[in-house]
């Protein structure tokens, strides 16, 4: 991804369009240098341009306030898709998609596709949607009914899968493609939609059953709730983020477990790590946040940390284990998808 990818024709329009004098460019940490140059760009064409140093784990993350008190007009926001939120300046998301050729990956598994059934779903991250199309054209050609679920208003596009959000996974299919590098994105859809899920890398070509891969992340998170089973001290953890405040359903956890004649104290973070606990007297912590935090990073933390829907299983409201997923709003039927610099669109 170079600066004719990001597109920064399209971006001075905007940022001319919502009269913009200085942005703040916020990027992951796998495109510093496209932002360097993107801010160089800008600085051609006579816009100030400020580069945010803080790291960022997606469009949940967005540094509108921290734009704001920079005196920033606007945000330009790389690497992630369109999430709605109520942002504090005028923000433009500017994902970052893959260049990567992704039908010799299907054409090399045609076979293993087929153990999915002939009716599957079809989904992917942000990087590869824009070979949604082709992928599905390749399948049909192949002689399978392939679904694309719209998703609800937490995704960017139909297909798209988050890492707290697998709605679009959610149609009626016999299994489940998943295309994309990395292990998070397949596991959370095949916990979520129960089905037989098949993960495909287009970069190495290799394919990998999830169902084996996310029975082997719920045995571990069920040794994370048996650990918990004689904690007496919660400490339960809100997100600062914007997309990922959860702050009613934190005070709902809390009331649980103190209906349940356990210590629970709710706590405030903005990047929630284990070490900057350390000082507090509490048992076991819940993270209501990016459910990544508790999965992904569970062997950092000395105490045992669960999600929400772990915490009802631990106090005996629920049996079968549940994937935490954090849900927006059903889309209407004419509801507009496409919400970046692609789409055109963005909310402030």
């Amino acid at each position: 991804m170079g600066i004719h990818d990001v597109n920064g024709s399209e971006i001075v329009k905007f940022l001319r369009e919502v009269k913009a004098k200085r942005v703040l460019i916020q990027t992951p940490e796998g495109l510093k240098r496209e932002a360097q140059e993107l801010a160089d760009f800008l600085g051609e064409n006579g816009i100030e341009a400020i580069i945010s140093g803080d790291i960022n784990y997606g469009a949940c993350d967005p540094a509108d306030t921290e734009a704001r008190r920079l005196g920033c007009d606007a945000l330009i926001h790389l690497g992630h898709s369109y999430m709605r939120l109520h942002l504090e300046v005028p923000t433009l998301f500017v994902p970052a998609f893959a260049k990567v050729d992704v039908v010799p990956a299907l054409e090399k598994n045609l076979e293993e596709i087929r153990k999915l059934g002939r009716r599957i779903a079809l989904v992917t991250t942000a990087q590869h949607i824009h070979h949604l199309e082709r992928m599905r054209d390749f399948l049909e050609r192949e002689g399978f009914e392939v679904l694309v679920g719209r998703g609800d208003s937490r995704v960017s596009w139909p297909g798209q899968v988050l890492g707290c959000n697998f709605s679009a996974a959610k149609v009626d299919a016999e299994g489940v493609l998943f295309i994309g590098a990395g292990y998070f994105h397949p596991i959370g859809v095949a916990m979520a939609v129960k089905r037989p899920t098949l993960a495909i890398n287009p970069y190495s070509g290799d394919a990998i059953w999830m169902d084996k891969e996310a029975e082997r992340l719920v045995r571990k998170r069920w040794a994370q709730i048996a650990k918990a089973m004689e904690a007496q001290r919660f400490g339960v953890i809100t997100s600062t983020k914007k997309g990922q405040f959860r702050l009613a359903e934190a005070k709902r956890i809390v009331k649980l477990l103190r209906e349940h004649g356990k210590y629970a104290r709710l706590l405030a973070m903005n990047h929630i790590n284990y070490p900057a606990l350390e000082g507090f007297d509490f048992d076991a912590y819940v993270v209501v946040a990016c459910p990544r935090v508790p999965i992904d990073d569970y062997e950092n933390w000395r105490k045992p940390v669960l999600t929400p829907r772990e915490v009802e299983i631990l106090l005996g409201l629920r049996e079968d284990y549940e994937f935490d997923e954090i849900l927006g709003a059903e889309r209407g039927e004419d509801e507009p998808l496409g919400f970046s610099l692609r789409g055109g669109g963005q909310e402030s």
